[in-house]
């Protein structure tokens, strides 16, 4: 009998696997950014949050940082859920341990997660037993939680792993979620799928899942007691059997994709379109720099909630943010997704007036101020460096190829470096025009960085490799360009 589950959830899922600085990465979120946040979540329509805590790279002995963390998310689960009746998942990697003595190099805010974890063979009944205790330990402060959601893959399994492996990995999660509190729900998140990523590292190539392989897994899980249990996606899959009652959509990097560069986006109708496509337990959407993602955080929950989106909405919100300057800040946010590079550099100047009266401390903040992190200052400066980005991005594309593509792509570096040191973020930036542009280049040191050669013996060593490189793969993107732009590297 299928048990009762939380219905007609909105979410936003707090992803932590990058560490970056304050406060564009969640893991350096103090209980008060915790709070302001869920608070601007729920006036805009949110009442579920799913928080991944990065158990997976947690060693053992447990550093102080790591422990202060999970005692910070303990009384962040009790207050999101007490005081503002929000659900609160916890996220987690199917198979996915640290390797303790490299883990321990790095406090929790500063650890890359690629640089310090490993995967359990399934297959090894005393490796995920060893793994499961570990678990079990680090979950005992969030067993608090509504549930525990554990994705089949990215990151997670194994090469040669088969479906009747993962469906015994989530029965021995049931088993720990039973022994920490009755009732927690256990999700499986339909991604590529389990025996996807398991070709995945055993070739190196990768490609979805298929269909009949994802109706097998969904066949296993059903045959086990697992409840309560639900399913986040692979709502056409739980139709065929019946389950549709547990699903949950996830509409993921519709607000914003990850890893990605920090960049407010302005998508609008996409983001309000993907919100009202809700399964059967709600929607679901995510973000990576939060208090960067504010329109598209809007016109989600728009859609998630049966709501319209104009530009009136835009207006109410930035008004709810700073009154009186809602007009410059929707002219930032609606430039930032321009290609028109006098409305790019009209948005930069507007700001600058505002700026200057909220340092002077003339500016107010209006009912949502949390989602402004504590720092309007921050907020406004946020939107000017990025403007200046994108204005110097889309000068040097313009100019890709010819004479001053050389001074145009230092200029862009210049800019680029700034508002990188300010947010701290390392990892994978993808902005297809500025990759196509920086490829008609053809500079050495920019094409190592745009495609690198696989490294590893095997094909898994060689995946492993890839996400190793790729945590710190902007800095030394930005170091290329900086580079060639000062005549140290020759076309």
């Amino acid at each position: 009998m299928m048990a009762e589950l939380k219905r007609d959830l909105v979410g936003m899922y707090v992803h932590q696997h990058w560490p970056y600085r304050h406060p564009y990465a969640a893991r350096t979120w103090t209980e008060g950014d915790w709070r302001g946040y869920a608070e601007g979540l729920c006036a805009l329509g949110y009442n579920a949050v799913m928080i991944w805590p990065v158990l997976e790279t947690m060693p053992s002995p447990l550093p102080a940082s790591d422990r202060a963390h999970l005692e910070k998310l303990q009384r962040v689960v009790a207050a999101l859920q007490r005081e503002l009746g929000m659900a609160v998942y916890i996220a987690l990697c199917p198979n996915v341990a640290p390797v303790d003595e490299v883990a321990r190099r790095a406090p929790f805010e500063e650890r890359h997660f690629f640089y310090s974890d490993r995967r359990v063979d399934p297959g090894d009944r005393d490796a995920v037993a060893d793994m499961l205790r570990r678990r079990a330990e680090l979950l005992e402060p969030l067993k608090a939680a509504d549930g525990v959601v554990i994705i089949d893959s990215d990151p997670g399994g194994y090469p040669g792993s088969t479906n009747e492996e993962f469906a015994t990995l989530l029965a021995g999660h049931r088993r720990l979620l039973d022994g920490l509190r009755p009732g927690i729900e256990l999700v499986y998140w339909m991604h590529a799928g389990w025996q996807s990523y398991a070709r995945f590292y055993a070739t190196g190539e990768f490609h979805w899942g298929k269909p009949e392989e994802f109706v097998d897994q969904l066949e296993r899980l059903a045959a086990l007691d697992l409840e309560p249990w639900g399913m986040a996606n692979g709502l056409e899959f739980a139709r065929q059997l019946g389950l549709e009652e547990r699903v949950v959509c996830y509409r993921y990097g519709v607000i914003e994709g990850e890893p990605s560069f920090p960049t407010t986006n302005f998508s609008g109708q996409r983001a309000f379109e993907a919100g009202a496509q809700r399964g059967p337990r709600g929607v679901m959407g995510n973000a990576q720099t939060h208090c960067l993602q504010l329109p598209n955080t809007l016109a989600f929950a728009r859609g998630a909630t049966g709501g319209q989106l104009g530009d009136g909405d835009y207006l109410e919100l930035a008004s709810r943010l700073m009154p009186g300057r809602e007009r410059e800040i929707v002219g930032a946010w609606r430039a930032m997704a321009s290609r028109d590079q006098l409305e790019v550099r009209d948005a930069r100047g507007a700001l600058s007036e505002v700026i200057d009266a909220a340092r002077r401390g003339s500016t107010r903040t209006g009912d949502l101020e949390g989602l402004l992190f504590g720092d309007p200052v921050r907020f406004l400066e946020d939107l000017a460096a990025q403007l200046e980005v994108r204005a110097a991005c889309g000068d040097f594309v313009a100019l890709a190829g010819g004479a001053e593509a050389r001074e145009a792509l230092g200029r862009f570096a210049a800019v680029a470096a700034a508002w990188q040191r300010r947010h701290g973020y390392r990892n994978q930036w993808g902005w297809s025009r500025m990759l196509r542009a920086l490829e008609s280049v053809g500079a050495p040191d920019l094409d190592r960085e745009l495609e690198p050669e696989p490294v590893g013996a095997t094909p898994f060593e060689q995946v492993q490799s890839h996400y190793f490189r790729t945590e710190t793969r902007t800095v030394r993107l930005l170091e290329a360009m900086r580079r060639y732009a000062d005549g140290e590297a020759s076309p």
